[in-house]
C-alpha cells in the first residue's frame, strides 16, 4: 500500500491543503494540529474513556445505528469529497459510505454478543472470560478508502468501549474532520474521538503518550515497521494492515472468459489503489493465450473518464506522484523483459491519469512480479502447473489476499483453505472485506484481524477470572 506520508502539499507548517488528483490543483486548506494539542486531546481521550467503558452495550449501540443513519443521509455529501480530495469516482465513494453504515449496523448489533462473558468449566469454581477494552486506541489510516477503512476499526472499537484517536492521510483532511463530525453528531463523546491533523513524524511520540493504549495501521510495510518498533518499544498492542500483492491463481480446468471477468473486477477496485486488489495472475500455460486476450477484453472496458460522472470506471490516481511510480514500475519492467498488452502510457492530460494496463511475460526480478503495484497494471505470470502456480504465489513476502480461479470447486476449495499462504482466499470471487469475516494478513501483509469477533477482540483485555466461595478457600490449589 502506498505511504501515508506522500500525500500532500504542507502550505507552511501550521496547514494542509488537499489537492484534487483530476485536475492536479490545490482544494481546502485545514490547520493542522500541534504536539502540544495532540498531547491534550490524548489526555482528554483517556478520561472520556473513563466514562465510556461504563456505559451500556445498548446506549453504544443507539450511537453506532445513528452514525449509521447519518451516513446515508449524507452519502452523495461525503462521495462528492472523497473525489475532490483523493480521485475516487462518485459511485464508488457512494458505495463506500453504504459500507461504512453497514459495518456500524452489524457491531451495534453484535458487539454485546461478541464480548459477551464466557463460562469455562474446569470442574470446580465458577470460572468465565470477560472482555474489558483497553484504552484509547491511535489509529493511522490511508487515504484510499478514507472512509471505510476508519469505521472499520471506529465502529467495534468504540462499540468495545474503547477512545480512540485519528491520524489519517494527509491528503484526505476533509474526509478526516468529516467522521469526527459524523461520530460526535451521532452521540459520542467530543474528547472519546478526535481527529489530528498530525504530519507522520509525530506518530511515534504520540505512540508512547502514556494515554494511548493500543495502535493499529492500514499503511505500507515501512509505515507498519516504524509503528511496530516504537509500539514493542513501549510494550503496546499493534494491529497492521500492511500492502499487499495478491495472486490469482488461473488453472487449466477454468472458464477462461468468467475468470477475465473476475481477475478483471479484483484488479481494478478503486483504480486498482486497493491493498486486497488482485495484482498477479498466474496462469497455467494451457490457457495463457486465451486469458491473456480475454483480461485485454475485460481491462478495456475500464476507460479513464470524470470521476464526478455516474458510469465512470476508472479515474484519476491519488497523486501525481503515485501515478509517477506506477508508470516506473511498468516501464522498469517492460526494460526486464515484460510485455506491454494494454495501456503503460501516461496521457498528456492535467492530473493523476494512468489507464488500465496489462502486462504478460512477468517474472521474478521485475517490479510488477516483485513490488506491490498500486495502480490499474494486471500482471500475468505464467505457470507450469497447479502446483508451480502455488509455489509462485506464496514466493511472496505478502501475505493478504488471494484467488483460485477453477470450474472445480472442490479443487478450488482445497487450495484455498490448505495451499495459499494468505489471510483471505476466495474461490472464483474477487477478495473483499466484510464486518461478518475475519480480515488481515500474514508474512509482510501485517498481523491482527480486523471485523467479525476477531477483530473486535484485538483491543479488548481478555480476563480469565475464577470466583471461589472463602470458605472453601482451603481447597485453593497452587500451581
Amino acid at each position: 500500500m502506498a505511504d501515508q506520508a506522500e500525500l500532500a502539499r504542507p502550505e507552511s507548517r501550521d496547514t494542509v491543503r488537499a489537492v484534487n488528483p483530476a485536475t492536479d490543483q490545490p482544494g481546502k486548506s485545514y490547520e493542522t494540529t500541534s504536539r502540544e494539542e495532540a498531547a491534550a486531546a490524548a489526555k482528554a481521550a483517556h478520561s472520556a474513556f473513563r466514562d465510556w467503558r461504563g456505559t451500556s452495550f445498548a446506549d453504544r449501540s443507539a450511537v453506532i445505528h445513528k452514525a449509521a443513519a447519518i451516513l446515508r443521509s449524507r452519502h452523495d455529501e461525503f462521495a462528492r469529497l472523497m473525489t475532490e480530495e483523493m480521485g475516487k469516482t462518485l459511485d464508488e465513494g457512494r458505495a463506500e459510505v453504504e459500507k461504512c453504515a453497514v459495518h456500524c449496523d452489524w457491531f451495534a448489533d453484535h458487539a454485546a454478543d461478541y464480548l459477551a462473558r464466557q463460562p469455562v468449566d474446569i470442574g470446580g469454581p465458577e470460572a468465565f472470560v470477560t472482555f474489558n477494552p483497553l484504552g484509547v486506541v491511535l489509529a493511522v489510516m490511508p487515504w484510499n478508502f478514507p472512509f471505510w477503512q476508519v469505521f472499520r476499526f471506529a465502529a467495534p472499537a468504540l462499540m468495545a468501549g474503547n477512545g480512540a484517536l485519528l491520524k489519517h492521510a494527509s491528503n484526505v483532511p476533509g474526509c478526516a474532520l468529516a467522521i469526527e463530525e459524523v461520530l460526535h453528531q451521532a452521540g459520542v463523546p467530543r474528547d472519546l474521538f478526535r481527529t489530528l491533523l498530525l504530519p507522520s513524524s509525530e506518530v511515534e511520540g504520540l505512540i508512547k503518550d502514556e494515554n494511548i493504549a493500543a495502535v493499529t495501521l492500514t499503511g505500507s510495510v515501512a509505515a507498519g515497521k516504524s509503528v511496530a518498533m516504537a509500539a514493542g518499544s513501549v510494550l503496546k498492542k499493534c494491529v497492521l494492515e500492511l500492502g499487499g500483492s495478491d495472486a490469482y491463481l488461473v488453472l487449466e480446468d477454468v472458464d477462461v472468459e468468467a475468470a477475465a471477468k473476475v481477475a478483471a473486477t479484483a484488479r481494478m477496485v478503486n483504480g486498482g489503489q486497493s491493498c486486497i486488489a488482485g495484482k498477479r495472475f498466474i496462469v497455467v500455460r494451457s490457457v495463457l493465450d486465451a486469458f491473456e486476450q480475454a483480461v485485454v477484453e475485460e481491462m478495456r472496458g475500464y476507460e479513464m473518464g470524470d470521476p464526478t460522472q455516474k458510469g465512470t470506471k476508472l479515474g484519476p490516481m491519488q497523486s501525481v506522484k503515485a501515478r509517477d511510480e506506477i508508470h516506473r514500475q511498468v516501464t522498469d519492467s517492460v526494460r526486464a523483459g515484460a510485455r506491454l498488452l494494454l495501456g503503460g502510457h501516461v496521457p498528456e492530460r492535467q492530473g493523476a491519469w494512468y489507464p488500465a494496463t496489462v502486462l504478460t511475460d512477468v517474472r521474478a526480478g521485475q517490479p510488477a512480479h516483485d513490488e506491490e503495484v498500486f495502480g490499474p497494471v494486471a500482471a500475468i505470470i505464467a505457470a507450469e502447473d497447479e502446483a508451480h502456480a502455488i509455489r509462485i504465489a506464496n514466493a511472496s513476502e505478502f501475505g493478504l489476499g488471494s484467488g483460485v480461479l477453477t470450474r472445480d470447486v472442490d479443487r478450488g476449495r482445497r487450495i484455498a483453505s490448505e495451499e495459499l499462504e494468505a489471510g483471505l482466499c476466495f474461490v472464483n470471487e474477487n477478495v473483499r472485506s466484510d464486518p461478518r469475516m475475519p480480515f488481515g494478513g500474514v508474512k509482510h501483509s501485517g498481523f491482527g484481524r480486523e471485523c467479525a469477533d476477531y477483530g473486535i477482540r484485538e483491543f479488548v483485555n481478555i480476563k480469565s477470572v475464577h470466583v471461589r466461595p472463602l470458605e472453601d478457600a482451603a481447597h485453593n490449589r497452587v500451581e
